[in-house]
């Protein structure tokens, strides 16, 4: 059976979407999805998203990594979906819907980006020098000096299969800062086993470390290998952050059409 796909990218992060509302796409297998997200065999993304319907939401959001398994939270994957929703002619001043990690709420900026409202953070826990957090997916941040020069696909492999992450994964960020409010990070993700230009958890993961745990209003403006993106949150309590928001582009790149191996 030959599906429809669409093909969108925030900040280089990039994903193959469906459009599976009627249910059309039925059960996709890890490898057909592996198989489909390979970047010399197939059609090449970071990951794959199916956007599904569910009463109460303006839609739902099922999140697949590019080995084919499922996937946690991906925020820029989100901000793409909401303007695919968009582009599918499902209008709404402020977008509610349902994603692997819970309810969120997203809304299109004048410039064509989109805002998205992450689940709240409660505690970072520090590793030595470094800290881990959950902002929707576990992160493992570490701030460096030489971030241009750095192997990520390296150093962020070793620490992804070290203990205790070994089993579960995780994904990993190096940081350094910039001027201001500024940050650069560069991250190694699990499910894709390699950098990606951007990941929307990580950047969130990033900027609510760099502020120091510091109380009141943040916006931090983050810089990637893929482009900016800006996140802001509030702190009001120990290791409490909420009012998370995630902003930036999220762009129509292609689409086109692909057959779905049967059974």
């Amino acid at each position: 059976m030959s599906l429809i796909f669409y093909k969108y990218q925030g900040t280089g992060n990039d994903f193959i979407l469906l459009d599976n509302r009627a249910g059309q796409v039925g059960q996709l297998t890890r490898e057909t999805i592996a198989g489909w997200c390979h970047r010399r065999f197939g059609i090449g993304a970071d990951g794959l998203m199916l956007l599904g319907s569910r009463e109460g939401y303006d839609f739902t959001m099922a999140y697949f990594n590019a080995d084919g398994a499922p996937g946690s939270m991906c925020g820029n994957g989100a901000r793409c979906i909401v303007r695919f929703a968009a582009d599918l002619g499902l209008a709404s001043p402020k977008y509610h819907f349902l994603a692997p990690d819970g309810d969120h709420e997203a809304e299109l900026l004048p410039d064509g980006g989109v805002r998205l409202w992450m689940t709240d953070v409660e505690g970072i826990r520090p590793v030595g020098q470094d800290s881990v957090l959950d902002t929707g997916s576990p992160h493992y941040v570490r701030f460096v000096e030489d971030i241009e020069q750095m192997d990520v696909d390296k150093e962020g492999r070793s620490i992804r299969h070290s203990e205790p992450f070994r089993t579960n994964g995780i994904n990993v960020n190096f940081v350094a800062r910039r001027a201001a409010e500024g940050i650069f990070v560069r991250t190694f993700e699990r499910g894709v086993e390699a950098e990606t230009y951007s990941c929307g958890t990580g950047v969130t993961a990033c900027a609510i470390v760099a502020s120091g745990g510091v109380p009141g209003p943040h916006a931090i403006d983050v810089e990637t290998l893929g482009g900016k993106l800006r996140v802001e949150f509030d702190r009001d309590g120990p290791g409490r952050y909420h009012n998370i928001r995630l902003s930036g582009p999220a762009t129509f790149v292609f689409r086109g059409e692909i057959e779905q191996p049967a059974g």
